[in-house]
C-alpha cells in the first residue's frame, strides 16, 4: 500500500498553502495498493517535532480520519472526505494544518487499511482510535512532508 501527494514528494516541503501560513486547508492524497482484504483506511496526521514545553509528549495531531471506505484512492485539496473524523490535538474535528513554533517540523501522515470498521464516535482521539485498530491492522504506509514558518 502506498500513499503519495502530488503536492509535495515524501521528505519534502508542505506548500504553505496546506498550513497555518496558509489556506489551512488539507493537502491532496492518493491512495495505492489497498489490500483487498481492507474493509476501511484510517488516515492520521501527526507531528512528533513538538517542543516538550508544549506538550509533554512531543506530539500534535493534526488530523483524524477513520471508517474511509476502502475503495477510495484519493483525498482532494481541500476536500471533507467520507468516514469519520477524529479529534486532534487542537480540539479540531477537521485538518489542522502545520504551524510549528520554533523550527523545521516533520508532518507524517499515515493510511492503515483495517480488516474492519471501527466502533468509534466522531470526535474520537488518537489513543482510542489506536487502541481500537490494535489486531486489525493489514497494512500501513507513511507520507512524511516538513515545514518551517516564513514568519516568525
Amino acid at each position: 500500500m502506498q500513499i503519495t501527494s502530488p503536492a509535495f514528494l515524501n521528505g519534502a516541503k508542505i506548500p504553505s498553502k496546506y498550513t497555518c501560513e496558509g489556506k489551512d486547508t488539507n493537502p491532496p492524497l492518493d491512495f495505492k495498493d489497498v489490500p483487498r482484504e481492507a474493509k476501511s483506511l484510517c488516515l492520521i496526521m501527526e507531528d512528533p517535532d513538538v517542543p516538550h514545553t508544549i506538550r509533554k509528549d512531543g506530539r500534535w495531531v493534526h488530523w483524524i480520519l477513520f471508517n474511509i471506505p476502502p475503495t477510495l484512492r484519493s483525498i482532494d485539496e481541500g476536500s471533507r472526505p467520507p468516514g469519520i473524523l477524529g479529534k486532534g490535538t487542537g480540539n479540531r474535528t477537521a485538518y489542522q494544518g502545520p504551524c510549528p513554533p520554533d523550527r523545521r517540523h516533520r508532518y507524517y501522515f499515515t493510511l492503515y487499511a483495517l480488516d474492519t470498521l471501527l466502533s468509534l464516535p466522531q470526535g474520537s482521539t488518537k489513543e482510542e482510535v489506536e487502541k481500537v485498530m490494535q489486531g486489525h491492522i493489514v497494512a500501513k504506509s507513511e507520507l512524511m512532508g516538513t515545514y518551517e514558518k516564513l514568519t516568525s
